[in-house]
């Protein structure tokens, strides 16, 4: 039974998967890690997603303010044994609606050339590439995508 809570960075299931999640970006971003990372810091997220499987933790993704009228997706992460199970789309989704409430009407997002399964998601989900935008301006290994909600 998948389950989803909606909490904020202090959530102490989310801080562990994101640690997960950095040791992961550590390898796939390789020399360029340390610049993401900068941009990746979890203090005081508002927004945040935790999955559950059968009560077990499976997962997590975030938002935050990107402008009046739209949100970031941040921190989108699957446990590798759960992977391949559409979590992650359950998680994209429950964001999305979430920030619907909250009458926001577009969501932006990066990920990195190197995370074709991400590019795939969002995609899949409905996300249209986009100019890389701020700190992702002429970083060719950023990918930049917006979804209207």
């Amino acid at each position: 039974m998948l389950q989803l809570k909606r909490t904020d960075s202090s959530d102490p299931d989310f801080q562990s998967l994101v640690k997960l999640l950095d040791i992961d970006l550590a390898i796939k971003d390789g020399n360029e890690h340390e610049f993401y990372a900068q941009y990746n810091k979890i203090d005081a997220i508002q927004h945040v997603l935790v999955c559950y499987i059968d009560g077990h933790l499976a997962g997590c993704g975030a938002f935050k303010p990107f402008d009046d009228e739209s949100v970031e997706i941040k921190r989108m992460f699957v446990q590798p044994e759960q992977r391949g199970n559409r979590i992650a789309a359950h998680i994209l989704k429950a964001l999305e609606d979430w920030a619907v409430e909250l009458n926001i009407n577009k969501a932006v997002l990066e990920t990195g050339t190197n995370n074709p399964q991400a590019i795939q998601l969002y995609t899949r989900e409905g996300y249209i590439q986009i100019p890389n935008y701020g700190q992702y301006e002429g970083m060719s290994n950023s990918v930049c995508f917006c979804k209207l909600l």
